[in-house]
């Protein structure tokens, strides 16, 4: 979203600003950088060092770099790729308007020129995490945990939807701390109960929640308004006690179990995704087995999972020595997205039949392509159309019935 904010200062700035261009062309180019796991480091610094060839065959002006890896290796970054104009931390991008001599207009900070389809939205309510998990590199280079006023939030959402956004994937690092810091208690169930009543906001989703004191009025509130998606994001990372209490994650085995049975119970027809981590120092093959064992009960809607890498600076770095191989990870985490694999099968074929309210992202060959409210963009299963059968607008939403299914994906036709 910073990006979005920064190509809006930009565009009042007088530039014409593009998003994702394939081929990079024109007087300045900003790169936002991921930094937070191996590969997403990996792929900033692939995509910098292409542009800084552009740069030197004439192909852009100015390069300038923003964003969590620049705020973690600035310095070393300025020396290794020289190409780079300037580097920008994740928080003082907006220095780079002043070293263009523009100004920063104050009176547009909540408005963002969209990156996204235009039907839906990212809405990020806080920033950083009190967390201290031992593999998390977030604290280190987003800071403590700081949320974003309420009146603020629900006012980028007015100006959102006037701009035809229908759809908010509500982010965080750690939504569930959302309020503490600056109420003095749990606010994300009352700020997700105000942005429902938005006039116009069709769909809420919620990404990255945290196991422990999870707040428990969000279920009612999940479960009384029709706008809110009954989906939940929650990494989990593991389930052994001893893996637990390694990761430093201030819950148990059981209080897993007994929250997953809760959002089940409380919120009936809720999909949730979660996050798995394999490899971590100290994970045992009876760890392992355990993880599994888990994936097979809690049969997870949505699962993604990745194998440890360690990061600079975080307490697993400095206390445990990574001696699990490479390839040991890799073998464990094969074995656990199989097992997952059978499981979204079996949840995906259960839906044939159901009639399903689905949002239209795109047209894409012989199909149309939506989701939907169980399906988060970009990582979530999509429902196929085929376009001959009638013109859709995008955006819009339809009834669909689910008439068949893969592994992964539904395909529906339209009632």
């Amino acid at each position: 979203m910073d990006s979005e904010h920064l190509m809006r200062q930009l565009e009042e700035a007088g530039y014409q600003v593009t998003h994702d261009a394939e081929r990079p062309k024109g007087e300045i180019a900003v790169i936002n950088t991921c930094g937070f796991i191996g590969d997403a480091k990996e792929e900033s610094i692939n995509m910098i060092l292409e542009f800084a060839q552009a740069k030197e065959e004439g192909d852009l002006e100015k390069l300038y770099v923003m964003g969590c890896l620049s705020e973690r290796y600035l310095k070393e970054l300025a020396i290794e790729i020289p190409q780079v104009d300037k580097f920008y931390g994740k928080f003082n991008w907006k220095e780079l308007l002043q070293d263009l001599g523009k100004a920063y207009h104050e009176e547009l900070h909540i408005e963002r020129t969209l990156t996204t389809p235009k039907h839906y939205a990212y809405l990020k309510i806080s920033e950083g995490c009190d967390r201290k998990c031992s593999y998390c590199a977030i604290p280190i280079i987003a800071g403590r945990h700081l949320s974003r006023p309420m009146e603020e939030i629900l006012d980028e959402v007015k100006y959102l939807v006037a701009r035809g956004v229908k759809e908010f994937q509500v982010i965080a690092q750690e939504l569930t701390y959302y309020g503490v810091d600056i109420y003095k208690k749990q606010m994300l169930p009352e700020l997700v109960e105000r942005i429902s009543e938005v006039p116009g906001v069709e769909w809420i989703r919620l990404h990255y929640a945290y196991p422990a004191h999870f707040p428990t009025d969000l279920f009612r509130v999940m479960r009384e308004r029709p706008n809110v998606c009954k989906y939940m994001d929650i990494a989990l990372q593991h389930i052994s006690d001893s893996m637990l209490e390694k990761m430093r994650r201030h819950v148990t085995k059981a209080e897993t179990y007994q929250l997953i049975e809760k959002f089940r119970e409380e919120v009936p027809g809720i999909h949730l995704r979660t996050t798995l981590m394999v490899g971590h120092p100290g994970e045992t093959e009876e760890d392992f087995e355990e993880l599994k064992e888990f994936v097979r009960n809690a049969r997870f809607d949505r699962m993604g999972a990745f194998a440890y890498s360690e990061e600079e600076g975080t307490y697993a770095a400095s206390h445990y020595e990574d001696s699990i191989p490479q390839e040991a990870k890799q073998v464990r985490l094969d074995e656990l997205m199989a097992i997952q694999q059978g499981i979204s099968a079996e949840l995906s074929a259960a839906k044939m039949g159901r009639q399903m309210k689905v949002v239209i992202d795109r047209l894409e060959g012989d199909y149309y392509i939506g989701r939907t409210e169980f399906d988060s963009p970009e990582v979530d299963p999509e429902v196929l159309i085929k376009s001959e059968d009638k013109a859709l607008n995008i955006g819009d939403f339809y009834q669909v019935e689910i008439v068949n299914s893969d592994d992964f994906d539904l395909f529906g036709r339209i009632i």
